[in-house]
C-alpha cells in the first residue's frame, strides 16, 4: 500500500512547486533491528564511525558502525545513554550515560566513568577548546569535560532545559532553551551565561546549528514548526521558514551552505543559505516516521538519520506537549539507519 504524504509535507510541496526537482534522496536504508529505544546519532568523519545508543532495561548499549559500509564496528554493553561524541585528536569518545562513559574510539574499550550531576542527555564536542559539553534538563544545565583526560572543568547554571548546543570557535557557546523559548549565550572561558535571545512565545526550540562565518544561528522550533534564522551577535531574527512537525536536530554543511532539519513526522527540511540575510526552502524530503535526529558526515556531505517503525497510538495515550509527536509501541527489529545524499 502506498503511504500517504504527511500533511506538513503536502503543504510544503503545494507552496513550493520547485521542490519537485529535489536534489537529495535516500541513498541507503539499512535495517539494524535489535531492541531498545534511541535518541541521538553522531558521525565521526575522521575516524569513519557512526555512533548511536540503544536504551532499555534489558540490554542498554552504545553501538558503533563503519561510516562507509554501515557494518557493526564496536559495542559497549551495559550503559544507558542518549548519544555519544568524539574528539578526533585524542581518539576519546564520550557517551551521555550516568556516569558519563569515556572510551577509546579505536577499540571501543571503556577508559573510565566520569561522575556528573544532573541527568545527561545531549552532548557536543567543541574542537576549538577540546571540551565536551554535556546537557541536562535538571541542574546543572551544562557540564564541561576536558576531552584529553576526562576531567570535569566546570558547570553552567542555565536555569532552563537545554536541548542542543553549538560553539562558534571564538569563545561562545549557544544553547537552545526549550522551556524558555530562547537561545542562551555562554562564555566558554568563564562558563557563565552572558545573554538570552528570545524567540517568542511557545516556540519550543529543539535543534540548533550555526554558520560560524556568517554568524547565523539556525534554530529549529516545534511550536510553531519552523526554522528560525538568528544573528548570533545580536539575537535579531532574520527569517523564519515552516518545517515539519517534531524536530529534534539541525546540522549545517558549510561546504554547500545548506541547513538540514530532521522531523519526527518523517520529513527532512533542506534550507539554502543564499546570503547571510537570505534563506529559502530547497527541499522537504520524505524520510521515515520517527527519524527526528541526524548527523552530517563532513567528508561525503551525506546525512545520516535513525528511525524505527511504530504501531498505532493507544486510544488512552495522554496528549503530548511542546510540539512532540505521539507514537505507538516500536515494532520489533524495525530500527533502521537512513543515509541521505545527492
Amino acid at each position: 500500500m502506498r503511504k500517504a504524504i504527511p500533511a506538513a509535507l503536502l503543504f510544503l510541496l503545494m507552496s513550493h512547486p520547485a521542490l519537485a526537482a529535489d536534489p537529495y534522496r535516500i541513498l541507503r536504508s539499512v535495517r539494524i533491528g535489535g531492541e531498545g529505544g534511541f535518541d541521538y546519532v553522531n558521525a565521526d568523519s575522521a575516524g569513519r564511525r557512526l555512533y548511536m545508543a540503544r536504551s532499555g532495561k534489558t540490554n542498554p548499549r552504545l553501538l558503533a558502525f563503519d561510516l562507509d559500509s554501515l557494518k557493526p564496528a564496536g559495542e559497549i554493553n551495559g550503559i544507558s545513554a542518549h548519544g555519544a561524541v568524539v574528539d578526533p585528536k585524542s581518539h576519546h569518545g564520550f557517551a551521555s550515560s550516568k556516569p558519563i562513559t569515556m572510551f577509546d574510539t579505536r577499540t571501543t574499550a571503556v577508559i573510565k566513568p566520569i561522575e556528573v550531576d544532573g541527568n545527561p542527555d545531549g552532548l557536543t564536542f567543541d574542537p576549538s577548546n577540546g571540551r565536551v559539553y554535556v546537557l541536562s534538563h535538571s541542574a546543572p544545565g551544562i557540564t564541561a569535560i576536558n576531552a584529553a583526560d576526562g576531567a570535569v572543568t566546570g558547570t553552567v547554571d542555565l536555569g532552563a532545559a537545554p536541548e542542543q548546543t553549538v560553539g562558534d570557535g571564538k569563545g561562545h557557546l549557544y544553547v537552545d532553551l526549550e522551556d524558555k523559548d530562547a537561545v542562551g549565550v555562554v562564555d566558554a572561558k568563564t562558563l557563565t551565561v552572558t545573554a538570552r535571545y528570545p524567540l517568542g512565545d511557545k516556540h519550543t526550540p529543539a535543534g540548533l546549528a550555526m554558520d560560524t562565518k556568517s554568524r547565523v544561528l539556525f534554530v529549529a522550533c516545534r511550536n510553531p514548526a519552523s526554522l528560525v534564522m538568528m544573528n548570533a551577535d545580536t539575537g535579531a531574527v532574520l527569517e523564519s521558514i515552516p518545517i515539519g512537525m517534531g524536530n529534534d536536530g539541525v546540522v549545517f554543511n558549510p561546504a554547500t551552505h545548506e541547513v538540514f532539519a530532521s522531523q519526527g513526522d518523517g520529513t527532512l527540511a533542506v534550507v539554502k543559505e543564499n546570503s547571510p540575510t537570505s534563506f529559502s526552502l530547497e527541499q522537504s524530503l520524505p524520510t521515515q516516521s520517527g527519524a527526528k535526529t541526524l548527523t552530517l558526515d563532513s567528508k561525503t556531505g551525506h546525512i545520516f538519520l535513525i528511525a524505527a517503525e511504530y504501531g498505532p497510538v493507544p486510544a488512552d495515550a495522554p496528549p503530548l506537549s511542546n510540539g512532540r509527536i505521539a507514537r505507538g509501541p516500536m515494532l520489533p527489529d524495525s530500527f533502521t539507519i537512513l543515509e541521505v545524499g545527492r
